[in-house]
């Protein structure tokens, strides 16, 4: 069984920094990708980041320069590092893993930018 575990989320002030994990565990295959996603109160569910098991990334406009997905392939981890945070990133962060049978998603965390 698959099981995907974020964590790291927290209240921080605008322009603060925080670092999202992710770990996932119990697939016979390897994860093609693995990729943040957020929803904030109200709103869908919108994909942040993406890392493809070679290193390839991609981002959403709105963290394109602030946010960097990174991933510790041999041990199926990724990282979100977050800087010069907004209150509009305020929301809960899902850590998403895809292998060969389907995609997997974790419990979320949650991230608030305050003052």
């Amino acid at each position: 069984q698959v099981q995907v575990v974020e964590s790291g989320g927290g209240l921080v002030q605008p322009g603060g920094s925080l670092r999202l994990s992710c770990a996932a565990s119990g697939s016979t295959f390897n994860f093609w990708y693995m990729r943040w996603y957020r929803q904030a109160p109200g709103k869908q569910r919108e994909l942040v980041a993406a890392i493809s098991s070679g290193g390839s990334t991609s981002y959403e406009d709105f963290v394109k320069g602030r946010f960097t997905i990174s991933r510790d392939s041999a041990n199926n981890k990724v990282y979100l590092q977050m800087n010069s945070l907004k209150p509009e990133d305020t929301a809960v962060y899902y850590c998403n893993a895809e292998d060969y049978v389907g995609q997997y998603w974790g419990q979320g965390t949650q991230v608030t930018v305050s003052s």
